[in-house]
């Protein structure tokens, strides 16, 4: 118990004190997090406002099929974008291997239908009078789908926000394919694995806890949000 309370007291001065090595692994985890939401985002909301808007055969199998992947496991994605981009991969000549850059595209790939189908939801609680009040203003499909997106500005931050929370916390993808390199492609995720691994447990603590301060003010901007897409 001693030992518990001296790792965490050392966690929490190390955390604290700007530790140079904390601050380099945390800096990656939110590159690479930051950049995979933001090319999630650009796919998946279109793609999700397509979806709820227009009406064609086979839809509720693809939300159902949206919604399944949403369970998909890290080291699923992590093992498929591997064969891509390993040396025998289609992309192998391109040596994106442990680098961010794979880390970057394996984690979008992971929350892109989180956005989706977050989207679809957002998109679906909009009353269709909007769409046709604007219509009837002389709005063109472009100007409408920016109003109805107005309307649903909420519920779509709320998914962008989960879809950042999804990939901060996972660990499959980023050890699988950025090889977790000090420096480089150590992630808080892998970087609190590896000193279980060593038996080293205050720098591990003081990782969890930036993350778990980190999981706590997402949840709360997530909350946020979704009461706002409810008022």
């Amino acid at each position: 118990m001693d030992f518990l309370i001296d790792s965490f007291m050392s966690a929490i001065l190390l955390a604290f004190s700007l530790d140079r090595e904390l601050i380099s692994i945390v800096a990656v985890s939110l590159k690479v997090s930051s950049s995979s939401t933001l090319i999630a985002s650009l796919t998946g909301i279109p793609i999700g406002f397509l979806i709820a808007s227009e009406s064609f055969r086979g839809k509720q199998m693809l939300i159902t099929c949206l919604n399944t992947l949403l369970a998909l496991p890290t080291v699923v994605i992590g093992l498929f974008v591997y064969a891509l981009i390993s040396r025998r991969g289609i992309f192998g000549p391109f040596d994106l291997l442990y680098t961010q850059k794979a880390i970057i595209i394996g984690q979008a790939l992971l929350i892109i239908p989180v956005v989706t189908t977050f989207t679809i939801a957002a998109i679906s609680r909009i009353d269709n009078r909007y769409r046709q009040t604007a219509m009837t203003l002389g709005a063109n499909r472009i100007q409408t789908a920016f109003v109805i997106i107005r309307e649903a500005r909420f519920g779509i931050v709320a998914a962008v926000i989960a879809a950042f929370g999804r990939v901060i916390a996972e660990v499959g993808i980023s050890m699988m394919l950025g090889g977790n390199a000090k420096g480089f492609t150590r992630t808080m995720t892998t970087a609190m694995a590896l000193e279980y691994d060593k038996g080293e447990f205050t720098l591990a603590i003081a990782l969890g806890i930036v993350l778990l301060s980190l999981s706590f003010g997402i949840n709360l901007l997530f909350h946020f949000f979704q009461g706002r897409t409810g008022d």
